[in-house]
C-alpha cells in the first residue's frame, strides 16, 4: 500500500518509489504538512515543529493561554481563510452576510484503489492500477463549507496529484474568491526558483533566482497559461545541479488564467501556493453546489534536475496523454502555412504535397485559409464552410488527391475565435466576450467566443464534428490566436460575471472532450499562436503542442531547452522550415534544422519545392533517419549536456534508452570560433560495464578543417568501440566544427 495512516498518531504516510509524504491531524483537528522529500522511516516528525510563541503571530483559540501554537507558524497541507495565517491562503470565502472566514478540521478520510477524477476538468488516469487515491474530508463548522483534499499516489512514477473539491453543505450562499488547487510547505532550507517566461516566439525562457522574502508569482491573466509563463515550477536547492540537489516540481493541469505564489515567511518556511488565478475571480456555491480546483502534479528528485525532468516527461507520456496515438509515432508532415500563407488553391497545395511525397512525407496539412471569406486574418473565423474558391469541388478532390499520393490530410482550425466580418458573428454577436458599452480590445482583428454558454460549445462541436465525419481528415490542428479582454457573458446575471473566465476553460475542456472521444483516431495538436498554451491540461486531449510559432532551429534551441525541464520532447511540435527564416532572416543549413527537429515531432513547414537536389537528398535522409530513431526519441531519456544560456559556442543535447541499449546525441554549433576550446562530451544514461559501438555518426555543414583536410580521421568515426564508463567519465572530444551552424548527431548501441 502507498498510503497508510496510523489512527493512534493520526498521521498519514503517502510513499512512491523514492519519496515520502507525511501529514498529521493535530489535536485540534487541522491538517499538518510534516514532510515531502527522500524516503524516510516512520515515526513522528512533529519534534521538528516545537512550540514557539512569536511576536504578532496569533494563536488558536484553544491555546490562548499558553501560547505558541500559531496557524501563522505551523505547516500546513491547505489552508483556512482570516483566522491567523498571514502567510499565503489556499481559500478566500465570504458567507451571505460578507464575513469572510474559514478554518477546516477533519472529519474522515477514505482510500481507493485507482485514481480520483474531476467535475469537467483534466487530470491524470490511471495505468494498468498504477495510482491510489486518499480523499481527506474536512469542515468549516460555522460556514458548512466541506474541503475534500484529493491526492493520487502513483508510486512507481514517483508522482503525486493533488486537488481541491469544495461543496456548500450550509444553508445559505458562499462566495469563493480564491480556491487554490494545493499548498506545498517546506520548513527548511534555502531554495531556488526555476521558471520559464517568455513572449511570443520566444516561450519558456528558463530563470532561476533565489527564493526571497517577497512572494514571487508566476502567474497569467490572459485566459491562456499563456506565451509569458509557463504553469510549472521548480523549487532546488541552491546549490542543485542537473546530476545533483533535492528538486520539488508543482505543475498545473490546467490551460486557463492561472497563479502560482512563492513565499519565504518569517521562520524560513517556504509556500507554494498554486491554482486558478485570484483577479476577477469569484465563483458562487449556493447550498449543495460543489467546485472542484484543478489538479497539480508534484514530483520530488533527491538527485538533480535531471531526474525530476524525466519523472515528469515519463508521466506526462504515461498517464497525462491518452488515446491511439500517446504510444505511437507520429507521422511526418508537411504545413503549408510559411509556404504560402493565405495564398493558396488547389493546385498549390498538390504540387507542395507531390514533391513531399516523393521525399518521403507522410502527410499534408492544410492550413489557415481553406474556410469561408478567411483571405487575410481580418475575415472569416467561425465560418467552418469551406471556400471553394480556392477548393474547388471543395475539401474532397483534394484529399482525394492528396490520398491517392500516399500521404495523409490534416486541417487547421480555430475555433475559439470569431471575426466581425463572418456569418457566426453577424447571427450571433452576443456570443463574443465583450464589455457592455465598450468597443473591445481587438486581437488579430478577432474576438473571443463565449465558450461559458454550452450553446456556443455545441455549435463548434456540430461544425467541426460534421467536417470530420463528411471527410477523410485524419489530423487537426486547434489554434487559439489571442489573449483574452473585455471578459463579459451576456449569458449570466452580474454576479455570475466573475466566474466566465472559468466556465470558458470548462467550455473548451468540453469540446476538446467530445472531439477526441467523437473521433479517437484523428491526431490533435494543440496550439495557440504557437506554444501560448503548452501545458498539462491541453496534453490530456492533444498528445502534441506546437512548440513555438519561431521556427528558427538556433531560437529553438532555447525554447525546446526550457520546455524539457517539465515536458516530453514527443509533445513538442517542431519543423524544418525555410531560410532565411520568416521570423528571425537567418540561415542555417537545412541538416542542422532537421537535428533540432528531431528533437520534437519532426516535420516540414516551406515549400519543398524550391529545394536544390543536394537538399531533397538530405530531406529524404532525414526522414528515413528520424523514423529509424524515433523510438528512441520519443521514449528514450533526456538528458541536457549544455544550457544555451551559459555556452555561447554549443548546444548539445542527449537520448538514452532507459535500458541503456542505446544513446543519441546531438550537438548544434551556435557561435563557431577562432582557435576554441575542445568540444568535449560526457554521456550519460549509459551501463558503466557495458561496450558500445559507434554504428552512426554525421557532421552536418562543416568543413571540418581550416586547409580543407579530414580531422575526423585522426579522431572519433563510426565502428569505433568504448566501454560505458569511458563514455560517462572519460567522454568524447569532436573535430574542431567550422561554417555557418554545424551540427553532429551521433549514435551508440550497446554490444553483447
Amino acid at each position: 500500500m502507498s498510503i497508510r495512516f496510523d489512527s493512534e498518531t493520526r498521521i498519514f504516510v503517502l510513499e512512491t518509489a523514492h519519496t515520502s509524504y507525511h501529514m498529521k491531524v493535530d489535536a485540534l483537528g487541522h491538517l499538518l504538512h510534516l514532510y515531502y522529500g527522500k524516503t524516510i522511516g516512520s515515526g513522528d516528525l512533529m519534534q521538528l515543529y516545537p512550540r514557539t510563541d512569536r511576536g504578532f503571530s496569533p494563536d488558536y483559540y484553544a491555546y490562548r493561554t499558553h501560547r505558541g501554537i500559531s496557524p501563522d507558524l505551523l505547516p500546513q497541507e491547505y489552508t483556512g481563510c482570516n483566522v491567523g495565517d498571514f502567510r499565503l491562503s489556499c481559500v478566500t470565502v465570504a458567507d451571505n452576510r460578507g464575513a469572510f472566514g474559514a478554518d477546516f478540521t477533519y472529519v474522515s478520510h477514505t482510500v481507493e484503489a485507482g485514481k480520483y477524477q474531476l467535475n469537467g476538468l483534466p487530470c491524470a488516469h490511471a495505468e494498468e492500477n498504477d495510482a491510489e487515491t486518499l480523499i481527506v474530508r474536512m469542515q468549516d463548522e460555522v460556514t458548512g463549507l466541506t474541503l475534500e483534499l484529493l491526492y493520487g499516489v502513483f508510486a512507481r512514477q514517483d508522482v503525486i496529484t493533488r486537488a481541491a473539491r469544495l461543496t456548500n453543505h450550509g444553508d445559505t450562499p458562499l462566495r469563493l474568491d480564491k480556491a487554490a488547487s494545493a499548498c506545498l510547505d517546506l520548513p527548511f532550507g534555502r531554495w531556488d526558483l526555476l521558471h520559464f517566461h517568455g513572449r511570443h516566439a520566444m516561450e519558456r525562457q528558463l530563470e532561476r533566482e533565489a527564493v526571497g522574502t517577497h512572494i514571487q508569482t508566476v502567474s497569467s491573466v490572459r485566459g491562456s497559461s499563456s506565451h509569458h509563463n509557463n504553469p510549472f515550477l521548480i523549487l532546488c536547492r541552491q546549490d542543485a545541479t542537473e546530476t545533483s540537489g533535492a528538486c520539488y516540481g508543482v505543475m498545473m493541469v490546467y490551460s486557463g488564467s492561472y497563479q502560482m505564489d512563492v513565499e519565504r515567511s518569517q521562520t524560513g518556511l517556504v509556500r507554494v501556493v498554486s491554482g486558478i488565478q485570484e483577479e476577477r475571480f469569484a465563483w458562487n456555491l449556493k447550498p449543495g453546489e460543489t467546485f472542484d480546483t484543478p489538479e497539480v502534479i508534484l514530483s520530488f528528485a533527491a538527485e538533480g534536475l535531471t531526474p525530476l525532468s524525466q519523472q515528469y516527461h515519463r508521466f506526462l507520456r504515461r498517464n497525462i496523454c491518452r488515446g491511439p496515438w500517446k504510444d505511437k509515432r507520429r507521422p511526418v508532415l508537411i504545413n503549408n502555412w510559411e509556404a504560402t500563407y493565405f495564398d493558396f488553391n488547389t493546385e498549390k497545395i498538390v504540387k507542395i504535397a507531390e514533391k513531399a511525397a516523393s521525399l518521403g512525407v507522410e502527410m499534408m496539412v492544410l492550413d489557415d485559409g481553406w474556410f469561408g471569406t478567411r483571405n487575410d486574418d481580418n475575415q472569416g473565423l467561425g465560418d467552418w464552410v469551406v471556400n471553394c474558391e480556392k477548393l474547388p469541388g471543395g475539401l474532397d478532390p483534394l484529399i482525394e488527391q492528396i490520398n491517392a499520393l500516399g500521404m495523409k490530410f490534416g486541417l487547421w482550425i480555430e475555433p475559439e475565435m470569431v471575426n466581425e466580418n463572418s456569418q457566426l458573428y453577424r447571427t450571433h454577436p452576443d456570443w463574443a466576450l465583450t464589455l457592455p458599452g465598450r468597443k473591445p480590445a481587438m486581437g488579430r482583428n478577432q474576438l473571443v467566443l463565449d465558450f461559458s454558454r454550452p450553446e456556443v460549445v455545441d455549435y463548434l462541436a456540430e461544425a467541426i464534428g460534421k467536417l470530420l465525419r463528411e471527410h477523410h481528415i485524419e489530423y487537426i490542428k486547434w489554434d487559439m490566436n489571442r489573449s483574452m479582454s473585455d471578459v463579459y457573458s451576456r449569458a449570466f446575471p452580474a454576479e455570475q460575471q466573475g466566474e466566465i473566465m472559468h466556465r470558458y476553460m470548462l467550455g473548451v475542456y468540453a469540446l476538446a472532450e467530445r472531439l477526441t472521444q467523437g473521433f479517437p483516431e484523428v491526431l490533435f495538436e494543440g496550439c495557440a499562436g504557437g506554444g501560448g498554451r503548452f501545458d498539462a491540461g491541453m496534453l490530456c486531449y492533444y498528445p502534441q503542442i506546437w512548440c513555438s510559432d519561431d521556427t528558427d532551429a538556433i531560437e529553438r534551441l532555447t525554447i525546446q531547452h526550457g520546455t524539457s525541464f517539465g515536458y516530453p520532447v514527443c509533445t513538442m511540435g517542431a519543423h524544418v522550415s525555410a531560410c532565411p527564416n520568416h521570423q528571425t532572416g537567418r540561415t542555417t543549413p537545412i541538416d542542422t534544422r532537421a537535428v533540432v527537429a528531431m528533437s520534437g515531432t519532426f516535420g516540414y513547414e516551406l515549400d519543398l519545392g524550391k529545394l536544390k537536389r543536394a537538399e531533397c537528398t538530405a530531406v529524404k535522409n532525414q526522414i528515413k533517419r528520424f523514423k529509424r530513431l524515433n523510438d528512441l526519441i520519443r521514449t528514450g531519456d533526456y538528458y541536457r549536456l549544455t544550457d544555451p544560456a551559459e555556452n555561447a559556442y554549443f548546444t548539445a543535447w542527449q537520448f538514452a534508452a532507459e535500458d541503456g541499449s542505446e544513446a543519441l546525441l546531438n550537438l548544434v554549433v551556435t557561435h563557431p570560433q577562432a582557435n576554441p576550446l575542445p568540444i568535449h562530451l560526457c554521456f550519460r544514461g549509459l551501463e558503466e560495464d557495458a561496450v558500445y559501438e559507434l554504428d552512426g555518426i554525421d557532421y552536418f555543414g562543416s568543413q571540418y578543417t581550416h586547409d580543407g583536410g579530414n580531422a575526423i580521421e585522426d579522431g572519433i568515426h563510426k565502428g569505433m568501440r568504448f566501454s560505458g564508463s569511458t563514455l560517462l567519465y572519460a567522454g568524447l572530444v569532436l573535430p574542431q566544427l567550422f561554417g555557418d551552424y554545424p551540427s553532429v548527431q551521433l549514435h551508440l548501441t550497446r554490444k553483447g
